[in-house]
């Protein structure tokens, strides 16, 4: 008998979370933690996509939740000295990243309080709306006096998990965008599989110089040997380190057409994850905290690191800005790859 969809408020260890059910996959999502999806998992195929710790508590997860599910960034990554300066205006950030970086990173608003706005399920599929509201309330706005709206809503079915966000510039001034997921998938992610079977696939196009810093040097080289894997066979992306490695995205084929995302595979049982982010995520960046705290994160960004402060265009930077009353708008979909669906 075929399990009936559902959208409901769940209380994880003291915490209201929104569980979806649909499609043979189970999310997990904490509006209170940055409508963070803490946890999404095929049920059928038994594969846990993201960082997941059953014995976690919302208390360890607020603590670093840069590393767990599904964090969504605003501002990601760096900014050097904290000093962000757009078209009509300089604001200044706060460092929060000790020397020798002295940057700010990561922004604000996967930390914050998020509010359930609707839920649903139906034959199709389950799903959940969740919204931040950006103003003076918030003790961040003292660095960046502009409002604005984040809105967030995914959908879980037989096509696995679907996230659309959107931001509106509700103030007069001109709203810096980059956007960036944080995106920490398990290793293994295939239950009983080993990590070391893991392989990655990212449509690397060309790899950006980055500094000490973990700042760009504006020097941009073509793919190496080692880049080049990516493209073909695939990587592994834990038991190594990979420590900030940063691409221009391109795409990548699944069942035989253009696919602008990345593809995991566990080579021993042939199941995997598809990746698919929409155009606007220009770039990808990879990092696994050193490799042995089994999982590693293929995180698409919108706009390169410290990309309002470089001296290159924003066409190369995917920097770029709204105007009053404008919205913004992201998609990124996750699916279980099964080892018939690549002949497809």
């Amino acid at each position: 008998m075929k399990q009936k969809n559902k959208a409901e408020i769940i209380s994880w260890k003291g915490m209201n979370c929104v569980q979806l059910t649909a499609g043979g996959y189970t999310a997990l999502i904490a509006p209170e933690i940055g409508s963070n999806v803490l946890r999404l998992h095929d049920d059928t195929n038994g594969i846990e996509f993201f960082r997941w710790n059953p014995d976690n508590t919302p208390k360890s997860i607020r603590q670093s939740p840069e590393v767990w599910g599904l964090p969504t960034l605003y501002l990601p990554n760096r900014f050097a000295d904290g000093v962000l300066k757009i078209s009509d205006h300089t604001y200044h950030l706060p460092v929060n990243e000790k020397e020798p970086y002295h940057n700010h990173i990561h922004g604000f608003l996967h930390k914050r309080k998020h509010t359930i706005t609707a839920y649903s399920a139906n034959e199709v599929g389950a799903w959940v709306r969740t919204a931040y509201v950006y103003n003076e309330e918030d003790t961040f706005f003292q660095y960046l006096p502009l409002l604005f709206t984040a809105s967030f809503l995914f959908i879980l079915s037989d096509c696995g998990l679907e996230y659309q966000f959107s931001m509106i510039n509700q103030s007069n001034a001109k709203l810096p965008i980059s956007i960036a997921t944080h995106t920490t998938i398990s290793a293994p992610f295939v239950d009983g599989a080993k990590e070391e079977d893991i392989r990655i696939q990212v449509p690397v196009q060309e790899r950006w110089v980055l500094n000490e810093r973990c700042l760009p040097t504006e020097e941009i080289l073509p793919l190496s040997e080692y880049d080049k894997k990516y493209l073909e066979e695939g990587q592994c992306p834990v038991k190594r380190v990979v420590d900030n490695e940063m691409y221009t995205a391109g795409k990548l084929k699944y069942q035989g057409k253009p696919f602008r995302g990345v593809k995991m595979t566990d080579t021993a049982s042939g199941k995997g994850i598809a990746y698919k982010v929409s155009e606007g995520y220009h770039f990808w960046i990879l990092w696994n905290d050193r490799g042995e705290k089994h999982y590693f994160c293929p995180e698409p960004m919108t706009a390169m690191i410290d990309a309002p402060n470089l001296s290159l265009p924003a066409e190369k930077t995917g920097y770029r800005e709204l105007q009053s009353g404008e919205i913004y708008h992201l998609t990124q979909q996750f699916q279980t790859i099964l080892p018939e669906d690549e002949n497809a």
